[in-house]
């Protein structure tokens, strides 16, 4: 069996000209479409090249093997999608701030259905190439914001909860519509590209999370365009 690099949430391209630059992102993101279609063992090399218009060779100067390139989307859907999360402040007012990232979760599962799909799918055969990841950085993070949910209950801003399954929550509600693109789509015809579905399925998830702590919903605008 293959022995995988762990992947780290910091990024770690080295400085390029602005050409390699451009070339490195169309690489991850041709990759991130043909693993979020076909899995990681229905993806080739030969088949990501094509896609991008590049030789193999070229390619393989930019990462060194198939895992390599798995391994770089895999980093860059964590930087991208724990990014609003990093930013919660426990000195802001809670509902705005949970609404905020109610907001960019919803924003991230309309924009970037596959990357949530592959991020899911990796989880569920067992995290194998992000495992170190979710076990200190991921983990170091969600005790982190914890500490934010619970200043707020300390200071009776919201009513107590268990703040880890809290944020879980979230991302179970606002994931789905990615996850369950398929299922949503077949029981409504519809999907968050649908400015009124989208603004409805938000406004339903920020009002469940912040009745459920003893809030209410802050006036916020609900942005449906990129």
């Amino acid at each position: 069996m293959m022995a995988h690099r762990p992947v780290s949430l910091k990024n770690t391209t080295k400085s390029m000209s602005r050409i390699q630059e451009k070339n490195r992102t169309r690489i991850l993101e041709a990759a991130l479409v043909e693993f979020s279609r076909f899995g990681y063992s229905g993806t080739t090399i030969e088949k990501i090249s094509s896609v991008t218009g590049m030789s193999k060779s070229n390619l393989l100067y930019y990462f060194s093997s198939k895992a390599a390139i798995y391994e770089a989307v895999l980093a860059n859907i964590l930087d991208i999608w724990l990014a609003p999360l990093k930013g919660l402040n426990p000195e802001k007012d809670p509902a705005k701030e949970l609404a905020a990232y109610i907001h960019h979760k919803m924003k991230m599962s309309a924009e970037m259905p596959d990357a949530s799909r592959l991020f899911a799918n990796e989880i569920l055969q067992g995290a194998p190439r992000i495992r170190k990841v979710l076990e200190e950085d991921l983990k170091a993070l969600i005790a982190e914001k914890s500490n934010v949910i619970q200043q707020w209950i300390n200071q009776e801003k919201i009513e107590p909860i268990d703040p880890v399954q809290l944020i879980f929550t979230i991302w179970a509600m606002t994931q789905h519509y990615a996850d369950f693109d398929t299922q949503i789509r077949l029981v409504t015809g519809l999907g968050l590209e649908n400015p009124g579905f989208r603004i409805s399925a938000e406004e339903t998830v920020v009002r469940l999370v912040l009745r459920g702590i003893g809030l209410q919903s802050p006036d916020i605008v609900l942005e449906t365009k990129p």
